[in-house]
């Protein structure tokens, strides 16, 4: 079964996402701030297949752990609000393959994911 790290300190949110990873049948490393993320991405043996990242966290700076899982060789994509255009810029241009909107997650989560692990995203 493959692994997918989930960032994201929200509690909804992180359910939300957790769940979309599940139903797409992979499992879930959480993480809701920088030690559990860096655990996560520590050991190149045990790293996840992809990430999925809420760039809206109050623990982390979103952009900054897209950069991070991108250097560690995951497929990321990235989730935040639809109209902040210059963050999805920002996570864009820092290697996130597709920023997608909450909305946009909440109905087709799981075929989200599931593209991200079959490489298609």
């Amino acid at each position: 079964m493959q692994r997918v790290l989930v960032v994201a300190d929200d509690l909804i949110w992180m359910s939300r996402l957790a769940a979309a990873v599940e139903r797409a049948g992979a499992s879930v490393v959480r993480a809701a701030a920088p030690p559990q993320l860096e655990r996560a991405l520590a050991v190149e043996a045990e790293r996840p297949a992809a990430a999925v990242i809420d760039l809206n966290g109050r623990a982390y700076e979103g952009v900054a752990v897209v950069e991070m899982a991108v250097r560690a060789g995951l497929p990321t994509v990235a989730v935040g609000q639809h109209e902040d255009l210059g963050l999805r810029r920002r996570a864009l241009a820092a290697g996130a393959r597709r920023v997608y909107s909450y909305n946009k997650v909440h109905r087709d989560g799981p075929r989200l994911v599931s593209a991200l692990l079959g490489g298609e995203s």
